[in-house]
């Protein structure tokens, strides 16, 4: 009987010790950072799904059941997450919230809204909300920075150092994934930079002003069809239609997290093709790729 016993508190110590730590990210694509770092030692959760905009979600009961057993949670710092937080806080008080954009520079929304644009289209480029407080927000932080290699292998060693916190017997096995993921990222970078320097034309249009990052870091413009966070009015979505046929744009593009309405106007207005795009998309290596290649009309 004594031998039975210590043979059940032996298996009752191990057993934390084999089980997957449980974290949650905000969208797709830090689900797919996270997992080149952390392989089968964790269990990856997408709090926003497929499809959704993460501007205006809001958690599921069943995916707050499951942030009360996760350990850590992979923010993006993206203005909507502050109200998940507090709920998800409340659930959880020893879950750890790492901010994956510490230490990055942030640019500004308001820096880009007017690339060559006439001086009526001065407001290209807001960031969407679907709460009244981008208003108040001019010049508000772009959160978009997983949509840059570059500042993606920023992220990765916040993440990185996060899990290795959390599960410091496995250090050495995240620093050796991480340092296979960073040479992946300088490689995926020289690519697109490869991609997008053979490119005659230097700038694109497309709905949601996602690509800010994307653009600066490829000496890209991007031309929001939104305005001020809302689909243009009729002499605003003109104004567009004159831009992209006096800068011949021969691909306008759309988003599966928005409305392809406007986009599909300027389209035949002009005889441009409507391609999509997805910032969020969960497989970003492949994703960014193909992004860089459309834009580049290849």
């Amino acid at each position: 009987m004594r031998k039975l016993a210590l043979f059940m508190c032996a298996v009752l110590i191990a057993a934390p010790a084999f089980a997957k730590m449980k974290v949650f990210v905000s969208i797709a694509p830090q689900k797919y950072f996270v997992e080149q770092i952390a392989k089968d030692k964790a269990d990856v959760f997408v709090l926003v799904p497929a499809g959704s905009s993460p501007h205006s979600y809001e958690p599921k009961p069943k995916q707050m059941t499951e942030l009360a057993q996760s350990s850590i949670y992979f923010s993006i710092s993206d203005p909507s997450e502050q109200a998940w937080l507090k709920k998800i806080a409340g659930v959880n008080k020893n879950l750890k919230i790492v901010a994956t954009d510490k230490g990055i520079k942030k640019r500004q929304m308001a820096e880009h809204h007017h690339h060559d644009e006439d001086e009526g289209e001065e407001e290209h480029g807001h960031e969407h909300h679907d709460h009244d407080d981008h208003d108040d927000h001019e010049g508000m932080a772009d959160p978009h920075i997983w949509l840059d290699p570059v500042l993606v292998m920023a992220q990765a060693k916040n993440i990185a150092a996060a899990l290795s916190q959390a599960d410091p017997m496995n250090k050495n096995f995240y620093a050796a994934n991480l340092n296979g993921f960073m040479n992946n990222l300088r490689i995926l970078d020289q690519q697109i930079s490869r991609i997008t320097q053979a490119s005659k034309n230097k700038k694109f249009m497309v709905f949601h002003p996602s690509w800010g990052y994307f653009a600066d870091r490829y000496k890209l413009t991007q031309v929001s069809v939104e305005i001020d966070g809302k689909s243009p009015k009729p002499a605003e979505l003109a104004k567009l239609i004159d831009t992209a046929k006096k800068e011949k744009l021969k691909t306008i593009f759309a988003q599966p997290q928005f409305s392809k309405k406007e986009v599909e106007t300027i389209a035949k207005e002009t005889g441009a093709k409507v391609v999509m795009i997805d910032p969020l998309a969960p497989d970003w290596e492949n994703s960014m790729l193909k992004t860089a290649k459309a834009i580049a009309g290849q």
